[in-house]
């Protein structure tokens, strides 16, 4: 999953390399269509003013589609053999975390393989794994909130954040979304008083999926995908 998730950063990077150096030039063609390369060898991408592109830039381009086109089928051909690759619990943890609305395939896999591997004994646990835990100094008189620990696998608390908010919009009758507005509705929600939320909503929301793997518990109002 790491080395899938390397590709999908070259990817990101190659493409939006091409987009800044059409962008110098005007040009706001669509590169993710792969009608694109082939647009390139025939030359048909103009610049701005209908001209054809430069021939140095031409050509870094169609270095940039070929080294494209290399790391997708190189993508395409592990997400292939990702599945089979594993092991059969993993597998069926896969599964049962892909049932839910707002949780893809990619994401389970990811959760699975890098987080719910190991067994845990409380909730506490959890929260403390992803390093999503608060972090109170506290010494004579000072109190102060030192905010999360960040301790842990900081990829599954990148992705947790990012579930969370993939949560809010599939999940909008679960008790976690009705949490998070009912504590970020009003004029004096800011952009920070969000970000506090959704990184509890992440560690609840991480509890909760610990608890739905290993007592079956479906998360309270969340709504299962149709099979």
């Amino acid at each position: 999953m790491r080395e899938r998730a390397q590709l999908q950063k070259e990817v990101l990077q190659h493409r939006n390399r091409m987009r800044k150096l059409l962008a110098t030039l005007g040009c706001w063609d669509d590169i993710g269509q792969k009608a694109f390369a082939q647009r390139l060898a025939h030359n048909d991408v103009r610049c701005h003013d209908g001209t054809p592109l430069p021939p140095e830039l031409l050509q870094r381009l169609q270095r940039e589609c070929e080294r494209l086109e290399f790391v997708e089928q190189q993508l395409v051909k592990l997400d292939r053999t990702l599945r089979s690759a594993l092991p059969e619990p993993a597998r069926e943890r896969v599964d049962h975390l892909s049932h839910l609305k707002g949780i893809g395939g990619v994401g389970a896999q990811r959760l699975a393989l890098e987080l719910f591997w190991r067994s845990f004994n409380n909730r506490r646990e959890v929260g403390a794994c992803v390093g999503l835990v608060p972090q109170p100094y506290d010494s004579g008189e000072s109190q102060v909130d030192q905010g999360i620990s960040k301790q842990g696998n900081r990829r599954v608390r990148a992705l947790l954040i990012e579930i969370a908010w993939v949560w809010l919009r599939h999940q909008p009758d679960s008790a976690l979304t009705r949490w998070f507005y009912q504590r970020t509705q009003g004029a004096t929600a800011s952009r920070r008083i969000r970000r506090v939320a959704i990184v509890a909503v992440a560690r609840r929301l991480a509890i909760a999926l610990w608890r739905y793997l290993t007592d079956g518990i479906v998360p309270e109002g969340a709504q299962l995908k149709s099979v």
